[in-house]
């Protein structure tokens, strides 16, 4: 058997329009894709998680595609570094393509898989596929990143405007594969999971829905969002593609876009908001972190009823409505004083569409202690918020059918007194550190 190229596929679960693959696909030798279900990452998750399942149904699909033209997908299980370790004794690797991951984990892996390949002479070329910008090609003038999002998203339009980003047709050389016959693969059973009959939304960029995204995407009961978060998230859809459907149509959306790729940017330069608030005066909170209040809000049980339309609409479907979820960490870190990062692994457990980067910077927004974050003294009133974006109640009774019963609890803590209540905790850890 001759020299070939591998392409790892992450993030970036398509044919189309993918960095990483176009560039391995031109290089000089043949392409055998493989994909790694790293135990790293899957020993952490519960075995009835609903993306595992999206992410082998995706795989399947593009390992049937890849066997129309004589190739396959080499579907693997284990931790990266010791596939690589097996894959350079099984074949004869000259260089390995993957597009960038920004987040901390992926950083460390993948500079452990660099220096490994480095030293058996096999090149690791990585690319940017996943955002429009990345890194410090949004920075100010001097260098420093952004952390307002306003100038960020004016220098980001600035500069998307000066150069709009070409696609990758990777779907044009795929010809340039390696030619071996179907591998078997591992099944959900095998890497620990069970398949899921949860209905994932379409990979479809409805334009329609783009168009109307500015007057429709405050309101729940209304198909105003693309739902396009997962597919985001795992690269089922091409971001290039989407930024200029954006453009065409539709501003407030485009800002949605460039919200993903600030958050993005400031994981890459803050790693250390992963676990920690970004403004450090915040460490301090006196949070209350009931346990019993924080079971009633994850089931939906605060007698709030859009703040309970929303856990149930995220516990029974993986997805929340952008508007409601505003609320709904407002109300846990500010009302309930319930440590954000409470929250934030509710969400990265249940979440179809989470991602590290916009799950910790909205939830930190919420909570005022990330960069550009809400101020610590906006409280969302929760029935305010009802009466403003869901004043007929038909995404809450679709959610909590019993709202209008006898059996439908009274709220768990009252407004007013929970308002006091959190800018007293706030206040107090500022006037420290002043």
């Amino acid at each position: 058997m001759g020299k070939i190229n591998i392409f790892w596929f992450r993030r970036d679960l398509r044919l189309f329009d993918n960095a990483g693959l176009y560039h391995a696909l031109k290089s000089n030798l043949p392409v055998l894709p493989v994909f790694i279900f790293d135990t790293k990452i899957l020993s952490k998750l519960n075995s009835e998680d609903n993306r595992i399942p999206f992410i082998y149904r995706t795989l399947v699909k593009l390992k049937n595609e890849l066997e129309k033209y004589g190739s396959t997908l080499k579907i693997l299980h284990g931790e990266p570094l010791q596939i690589f370790k097996k894959l350079v004794e099984e074949y004869k690797i000259d260089m390995v393509f993957t597009n960038h991951d920004y987040e901390p984990y992926a950083r460390e892996r993948d500079l452990e898989i660099h220096n490994f390949l480095k030293s058996e002479n096999i090149n690791f070329q990585t690319y940017k596929d996943h955002v429009i910008f990345e890194k410090s090609e949004v920075v100010k003038d001097d260098g420093n990143p952004y952390v307002v999002f306003t100038p960020y998203s004016k220098k980001w339009k600035q500069l998307y405007f000066s150069q709009i980003p070409e696609n990758y047709p990777s779907e044009k050389l795929i010809y340039n594969l390696f030619r071996c016959k179907p591998m078997k693969i591992p099944s959900l059973k095998d890497i620990g999971f069970i398949d899921s009959l949860l209905n994932i939304p379409s990979s479809e960029i409805d334009k329609t829905v783009i168009n109307n995204y500015s007057k429709s995407r405050d309101y729940p009961s209304v198909n105003g969002t693309s739902r396009l978060g997962i597919h985001l998230r795992f690269g089922t859809v091409s971001i290039r593609e989407l930024t200029k459907t954006a453009v065409n149509q539709s501003e407030v959306f485009l800002n949605e876009l460039i919200w993903r790729n600030f958050f993005i940017d400031i994981l890459w330069h803050f790693p250390f908001v992963e676990n920690s608030p970004f403004k450090k005066q915040y460490l301090n909170i006196e949070w209350r972190n009931d346990e019993k209040e924080f079971g009633s809000w994850c089931r939906g049980e605060t007698g709030y009823p859009l703040i309970d339309a929303g856990m149930r609409e995220l516990n029974q479907t993986g997805f929340m409505h952008n508007r409601v979820r505003m609320a709904v960490a407002s109300f846990l870190v500010k009302h309930l004083l319930i440590d954000w990062r409470w929250g934030e692994a509710y969400f990265a457990e249940k979440l179809l569409d989470f991602e590290l980067a916009s799950n910790n910077g909205n939830w930190q927004w919420a909570a005022g202690t990330g960069c550009d974050a809400a101020p610590y003294f906006r409280i969302f009133n929760p029935e305010s918020q009802q009466k403003k974006f869901d004043s007929g109640m038909e995404y809450i009774r679709k959610w909590v059918p019993e709202v209008d019963g006898f059996n439908y609890p009274n709220p768990i803590i009252d407004h007013k007194f929970a308002r006091e209540r959190a800018l007293t905790a706030y206040k107090k850890v500022l006037n420290k550190s002043l």
